[in-house]
């Protein structure tokens, strides 16, 4: 009878990958902030990579605005076409570094036309920066363009547009991001609409710091077809049931929701829930600068934390394949070649 060794780290870090929740703004090389702020003449909090990695690192937020503070002082760094462009490249590179084969990345392009840039400028530069990866590593990646809920909802409409208008050069989707509480999705709809009517794909920051109303509103009046986070889903055993029968994927990111308090500890995170009663689940990074993380880890957390098997963790990540914003060929084209590299390189060991 075959049996699975031990999970390892190294085990995971082969693993073949997908990472659809990933902020743009929240995952840069602490040396490359260093390195800008010091073209800019920026002061950081810190002097040294290390010491501002730390910084950088929200052990203890409070709450998922006191996690977003951070971002303030990597958007300072965010406002040339450059810096934006080795920032899109350099993330592509370390997800590539660690197997992640295709990667969605997201942003909201409003944030970074502080120095002069367009919007149309924010996104070439970004989109630049993911296809020299692209032609440099084992790597596919896509953009998805975010309004975010703390802005007017003109805003929203202006990055759903633009959305739409980058839809054949490298954009898959449109999405919600920020301050959830007091923010319902539903104030954003008519940005929504415009991205529905041109037939793209949208997901949705939903049930992360607001209750499962958030995540209702996200799919039945916004057009989700991706939920991101998605935590306190579990509150709503109806809506559960929904989004299981209808495959909705949810965006999880365990790091970040203990951080952010959508759930009180990994052993506590709903995602086991959510696996074991049959939900389409995928695991993300979210943020990789201020979740001091990576795929493989949170791959091990689920492992440690939550009691995920090898073979369910091969599971995982195919569906993390499955759902990415892709054409439908070229995704099954790349589920088959994944499927088929985690099937010849699963480790057995045993006899009869």
């Amino acid at each position: 009878m075959n049996e699975t060794p031990p999970v390892t780290r190294d085990m995971l870090h082969r693993l073949p990958k997908a990472d659809l929740h990933l902020h743009l703004d929240g995952s840069l090389r602490p040396q490359t902030m260093l390195e800008l702020a010091a073209a800019l003449d920026i002061e950081l909090p810190a002097d040294d990579a290390a010491a501002l990695g730390e910084y950088m690192h929200v052990r203890e937020g409070r709450d998922l605005v006191d996690y977003l503070a951070r971002f303030d002082i990597t958007l300072a760094l965010m406002q040339t076409a450059n810096a934006i462009e080795r920032i899109a490249y350099e993330l592509a590179e370390d997800c590539s570094l660690e197997n992640i084969r295709y990667a969605e990345v997201r942003f909201c392009p409003a944030l970074n036309t502080r120095g002069g840039l367009s919007n149309v400028d924010v996104v070439e530069a970004a989109l630049r920066g993911l296809r020299r990866a692209e032609a440099d590593h084992e790597i596919t990646t896509a953009l998805i363009l975010c309004g975010l809920r703390n802005l007017p909802v003109q805003t929203s409409i202006e990055m759903a547009e633009l959305a739409v208008d980058f839809r054949d050069r490298g954009v898959v989707a449109f999405d919600l991001a920020g301050a959830e509480r007091g923010h319902p999705p539903i104030d954003h709809q008519p940005a929504f609409q415009i991205a529905a009517d041109a037939n793209m794909a949208i997901t949705i920051h939903a049930g992360e710091a607001f209750g499962p109303a958030s995540i209702h509103q996200a799919i039945h009046y916004c057009n989700a077809r991706r939920i991101g986070h998605g935590t306190r889903l579990w509150e709503d055993p109806e809506l559960l049931d929904y989004v299981n029968d209808f495959r909705i994927p949810i965006e999880v990111c365990l790091t970040s929701n203990i951080q952010t308090r959508a759930a009180p500890s990994l052993e506590e995170h709903p995602l086991r829930i959510f696996y074991d009663q049959g939900l389409v689940v995928t695991l993300n990074t979210d943020n990789r600068l201020m979740s001091a993380t990576t795929m493989t880890d949170e791959f091990l957390r689920a492992h440690q934390s939550l009691g995920f098997t090898w073979d369910q963790l091969c599971e995982v990540t195919i569906m993390g394949f499955e759902s990415a914003f892709l054409p439908y060929r070229d995704r099954a084209a790349l589920v088959a070649a994944v499927s088929a590299e985690i099937e010849a390189a699963s480790p057995r060991t045993g006899g009869d």
